[in-house]
């Protein structure tokens, strides 16, 4: 077992320093864990990551989130009304969701060694031991169509999904996590148990633990956990996307304001540039109202309701995306704005006062992200299923002080051409 220690300080907003100490190690069965000590409460927060995300759809949108939701469907003995009773009766919370790299599975529970047991033997039986009835099934298909129904009257959903599409193409970061009604209805127990038997593997999983356990307790806790999971295989690395072509997709859509979404392939977890970027996106419209962005478009000219951007860094190259939303009248004028302070931005880059207010900002901002068991929960559990080193936390503040103008430059330049753009936009037409 290779046991790895690191203290991160946290400033909280109390003005004291607090130690939290992060540690790690790997199980027999190969899964990595992440844990933090947290005795001020009487509570245990723990995450469990399989590498299951849509990413792993394959031919069928949607297998993975159908697949996750269904694990609180009824798992063991219990059906889906069983199981909500057990849990809710012992104030033990269960939760999942998934994203595009990550299957979650949140638990919740009283540190009190009867309650706990049961939640720990509970949450083991709902990773390994899903029901899929058939009745669940259809319930859950019928949801999910639902939602699906809903994001296709929302400009807003069809202009981020067309984005996606046009930057990875073939690439399976590009289809909705939801999937489609065709894949839905194909999906069946069998696939959706296959599916399980290949991703949801002791091997291809990330335990991240935050409470009052101490570190044998937490050893054991994550011993008896993976133990009812197959050894399995962790899942084969993603391959990198191709460059997508850039353009101008215009799509008309019943709304009194065009969305408009511009966007490139943007950062791996690991990327070298990930700090200059990241101040760097925060200066041009990551930080809303008091961005560039937010200033030139929206408080000066009045052209937008609302603008930002953001990175989104996955196992290979995240999107990088830039929205905002304005009147029908007034859209490609706020378009060709948006370019234009975007190509500023790459040519000059930020001035010393922009600069250094985002990184004051940035860094005063952090503590926030590590204020409760559960922010640090997410944080560690991240870290764990990005492999990204275990100082990552302690040294973030200082490498985005570190950051300088000519690097947020550089990485603009070279990364984030203008050349590179791909635009969406979705409006248009009278309701």
């Amino acid at each position: 077992m290779i046991r790895q220690i690191f203290l991160v300080s946290l400033l909280l907003l109390t003005g004291a320093a607090q130690a939290l100490e992060i540690q790690s190690w790997r199980t027999a069965q190969g899964t990595r864990v992440m844990y933090a000590h947290a005795p001020q409460l009487p509570m245990v927060d723990l995450s469990v990551l399989f590498d299951a995300g849509s990413a792993r759809d394959g031919a069928l949108p949607g297998k993975a989130r159908l697949l996750n939701q269904l694990l609180l469907e009824g798992a063991g003995e219990r059906d889906a009304d069983a199981l909500a009773r057990h849990l809710e009766s012992r104030g033990i919370e269960i939760s999942t969701r998934v994203g595009r790299d990550i299957a979650w599975i949140n638990m919740r529970s009283l540190s009190d060694k009867s309650i706990l047991t049961v939640a720990l033997d509970t949450l083991a039986e709902v990773i390994a031991s899903p029901r899929l009835d058939a009745d669940a099934i259809a319930r859950v298909k019928e949801r999910t169509l639902a939602e699906l129904r809903l994001s296709r009257q929302s400009a807003e959903d069809v202009a981020e999904q067309m984005l996606m599409q046009a930057l990875y193409g073939k690439h399976p970061y590009a289809h909705d996590p939801l999937g489609n009604e065709s894949s839905l209805a194909s999906l069946d127990a069998g696939q959706l148990r296959a599916f399980h038997e290949q991703y949801y593997t002791a091997a291809n999983a990330v335990v991240a633990v935050v409470g009052n356990v101490d570190r044998n307790q937490a050893e054991l806790l994550v011993k008896r956990l993976v133990g009812s999971l197959e050894a399995g295989e962790k899942a084969a690395p993603l391959s990198p996307p191709e460059k997508p072509k850039p353009g101008i997709q215009r799509k008309r859509f019943p709304a009194s304001q065009t969305h408009i979404n511009m966007g490139m392939l943007g950062i791996r977890r690991d990327d070298a540039d990930y700090f200059p970027l990241l101040v760097g996106n925060h200066i041009l419209g990551g930080s809303g109202l008091t961005s560039i962005m937010g200033e030139e478009v929206r408080n000066k000219r009045g052209l937008s309701y609302g603008i930002s951007s953001r990175f989104t860094p996955l196992w290979v190259q995240g999107p990088w995306m830039l929205s905002a939303q304005t009147k029908n009248d007034q859209a490609e004028s706020t378009r060709q704005l948006m370019v234009a302070l975007l190509r500023d931005f790459i040519d000059e880059g930020p001035d010393k006062k922009q600069l250094e207010a985002a990184k004051k900002h940035l860094v005063g901002g952090f503590p926030l992200k590590l204020a409760s068991n559960r922010k640090i929960l997410q944080q560690i559990a991240v870290l764990g299923f990005y492999d990204l080193p275990l100082n990552w936390l302690d040294t973030w503040a200082t490498k985005v002080e570190q950051v300088s103008a000519s690097q947020v430059r550089r990485a603009f330049r070279r990364r984030m051409p203008v050349k590179n753009l791909v635009t969406v936009m979705v409006g248009g037409a009278k309701q």
